[in-house]
């Protein structure tokens, strides 16, 4: 069993709640019946929602439409964290901190099971958010559930590409690079690895719609994903 006072980082990919088809009632419902259990166990959770396919849609169409500037790119995705986290927020009802968090440096005494928070500043993701907010509460582990498996070693839609089971936070920073792109489709914020390397927590990849894998990752039991450490 964990301990009373253990807390679990969650990267949750915007992806995972609304992919392109729609909100996911049948992922949300499978992944709140995980968190329940865990949440019986001991553990308490910080779920940092992405804005996915929900932000590229507006980020497109803003584009296609006035040629936004990155930062206002950046904000449009922001907003879009925002309702995601306010949705789950609602979703997961009083076992839920009745604000969403959109400043990970912020300190706030919260007694629930669950934190929820979203993006915060332009520049970078919510990736970010997530490992400011593993500093901030004293977390050790990262976990990025989005729709991949593993960290590939170039574009896993690539012939050829590889999947990595186990690195280092310098090698995952030669993989996604070093400069922030608003939408960018990388395994890991740039920012955020660079933020990762300095703290050396671990990050674990696992894909999403995997709770098996997401639950073990969870209770520190080998899993099907990628640990960086």
């Amino acid at each position: 069993m964990a301990s009373k006072s253990e807390i679990v980082v969650l990267s949750l990919g915007g992806s995972l709640i609304a992919p392109a088809g729609g909100v996911d009632a049948i992922f949300i419902k499978k992944f709140l019946g995980m968190i329940f259990k865990l949440i019986k166990n001991g553990y308490r959770f910080i779920i940092v929602c992405g804005g996915g396919t929900t932000a590229r849609a507006y980020q497109n169409a803003g584009q296609r439409a006035v040629g936004l500037s990155g930062t206002a790119m950046d904000w449009v995705g922001i907003y879009a964290t925002w309702l995601n986290a306010n949705f789950m927020k609602v979703i997961f009802g009083s076992l839920a901190y009745p604000e969403i968090i959109v400043d990970p440096t912020k300190k706030i005494k919260w007694n629930k099971p669950i934190l929820m928070a979203g993006g915060w500043k332009p520049g970078r993701s919510t990736d970010d958010d997530a490992v400011r907010l593993a500093e901030n509460f004293g977390a050790d582990t990262v976990i990025n559930l989005s729709n991949v498996d593993y960290v590939y070693d170039r574009d896993p839609e690539l012939p050829g590409a590889k999947k990595i089971e186990t690195m280092n936070w310098k090698d995952l920073q030669k993989i996604v690079g070093t400069t922030w792109s608003p939408g960018a489709h990388v395994p890991f914020d740039p920012i955020a690895t660079k933020l990762g390397t300095r703290l050396g927590i671990t990050l674990k990849f696992v894909k999403g719609t995997d709770l098996a894998s997401a639950r073990q990752a969870i209770k520190n039991e080998k899993f099907k994903g990628t640990i960086v450490e």
